[in-house]
């Protein structure tokens, strides 16, 4: 099983990284594998941390993947050499225990990951269908470069049925961006060629 979340990690001086990355429970660790090349891939190896974070505010998925909004306030993590979200509903600090694929420069490392600390911030307040829909849009528009368009299309046409039906405001304006970020994708492959963009890690 694969949870979506937003891994935030912090480099050398402090500068804080967020990204939308699926993470695996197994046993004891938290598995995370970035594409390379990677900012999160980067972070984690020189500081040997991470933080995952839950969150309901999709804007956060979708912003990062268009670029359209990376900015996110973060504060400090409680005990690893790391940042969180600052609006995060709960979050997971990580310590680095070991990683696979870095002798042979795999294109995903996979990061085996121990969790030292836990903190809840706010109250989950249940489920929302435009929130998962923005979520699985985000992973679309990560693989414009791969996919047929046609099927872009079916599944976004499918996806806008639970946006209209039970959007807010914050998953309206994360949409807006997801079907921008597809508009521009295929404005430039009608002008450049197939072009291969793919999510920030």
């Amino acid at each position: 099983m694969i949870h979506e979340t937003i891994v935030t990690t912090a480099a050398r001086d402090g500068r804080p990284h967020v990204a939308p990355m699926g993470a695996r429970y197994e046993g004891d660790f938290v598995v995370l594998a970035p594409f390379r090349p990677s900012t999160t891939l980067d972070n984690i190896v020189a500081s040997h941390a991470a933080v995952l974070n839950f969150t309901t505010d999709v804007r956060i998925f979708a912003g990062c993947i268009t670029h359209r909004a990376t900015d996110w306030p973060t504060v400090a993590a409680s005990r690893v050499a790391s940042v969180r979200l600052a609006a995060s509903l709960a979050h997971a600090e990580l310590e680095l225990d070991h990683i696979d694929g870095t002798d042979n420069n795999a294109e995903r490392p996979v990061l085996w990951m121990k969790c030292v600390h836990r903190e809840n911030h706010a109250p989950f307040a249940g489920f929302n269908r435009a929130q998962a829909a923005v979520v699985e849009g985000a992973i679309l528009v990560s693989r414009l470069f791969m996919l047929p368009a046609d099927k872009v299309d079916r599944e976004m046409a499918y996806l806008q049925i639970a946006i209209d039906k039970t959007a807010g405001d914050h998953e309206r304006t994360a949409w807006s961006w997801l079907v921008a970020a597809v508009e521009r994708h295929r404005a430039g492959s009608a002008v450049d060629g197939p072009t291969a963009a793919r999510a920030p890690h």
